[in-house]
């Protein structure tokens, strides 16, 4: 059984298995929550594919075919051990061409229940950006509060809550930089628009910025959270240091503690400078660590 949905009804699907057909590359770029790689063509041929077809389409579908039927060998034995025949499969490419059909009428054949996604990745990401581009049908309960205060450690203990420093994988200020690579942006919004279809029309977020590192809100998101009921959180001092210390001190480096600071000088004095960069030398976390508070507080 094969059949071919728009987006909208493709997410109301419970898959035993999704697949992106894309290449890795793409995959790796962006992705539908929860799809695996099961590619039609890898990144080298999926290049050279696009290279011949600007010459000679003909063969590059013929040369196309040949690597995703070789490929699509590989997978399928792969998939006929993990999944059962009857499952419910979906499946999409870029634009819910032959990749996607390729596979998915070979899986059809064997007894799976197979949907495509009618215009691919493509098709899905349209969707998502005018999701985040109309007003967003909403209600956001925004905890605010200084830094090291404990909002993310109660907004994980919150039901209905959208933790989007752990999204963004950045802790937000120009120190936050320590977590590794971000998402791309397209990753991000994916991540956060499934997020947001597991909620009910409310949730509870921690006050940021429009820029988490390099990852941008959506101009409705954030202008939502703006105007959301505030939850204001209070911590003492001594207690907003030790949260700060254990989450920085082990994975903040010496580059990276240089570049940081860097990024605030033009807003800080050149003592400051000098005294912040002296601390992290000699280790006396807390001494910088309320230096800095002082004027994360002032900003």
């Amino acid at each position: 059984m094969l059949s071919e949905v728009e987006f909208a009804e493709f997410q109301k699907e419970n898959f035993s298995l999704l697949i992106d057909a894309r290449s890795p590359r793409e995959f790796l770029h962006s992705h539908l929550i929860g799809a695996l790689n099961f590619y039609a063509l890898n990144d080298e041929e999926y290049q050279e594919i696009g290279t011949i077809y600007k010459k000679n389409q003909a063969l590059a579908k013929a040369r196309g075919a040949s690597y995703i039927c070789q490929n699509t060998a590989k997978h399928i034995l792969k998939i006929t051990q993990n999944f059962r025949i009857g499952e419910k499969v979906g499946i999409y490419c870029s634009r819910g061409g032959l990749r996607s059909k390729s596979i998915a009428v070979i899986l059809s054949e064997l007894g799976f229940r197979v949907v495509r996604l009618k215009g691919g990745f493509k098709a899905y990401r349209t969707f998502v950006t005018h999701y985040f581009e109309n007003e967003i049908n909403f209600d956001f309960f925004t905890l605010c509060g200084n830094t090291g205060c404990g909002k993310t450690e109660l907004l994980e203990q919150l039901p209905q809550a959208i933790n989007l420093e752990k999204i963004a994988n950045h802790l937000g200020s120009s120190f936050g930089d320590i977590l590794g690579k971000q998402p791309t942006q397209k990753a991000f919004e994916a991540e956060l628009f499934h997020n947001m279809q597991n909620l009910e029309n409310f949730a509870f977020i921690e006050s940021e910025s429009r820029k988490i590192g390099d990852i941008i809100l959506p101009l409705k998101f954030y202008e939502k959270m703006q105007k959301a009921f505030k939850i204001y959180c209070f911590c003492s001092l001594e207690n907003r240091v030790k949260r700060i210390q254990k989450i920085y001190q082990e994975k903040m480096t010496p580059l990276k503690f240089q570049q940081c600071v860097q990024k605030i000088s033009p807003y800080i004095s050149l003592n400051l400078r000098q005294d912040l960069l002296q601390s992290y030398e000699r280790k006396e976390w807390q001494k910088l660590i309320v230096m800095l508070l002082e004027y994360y507080d002032k900003t």
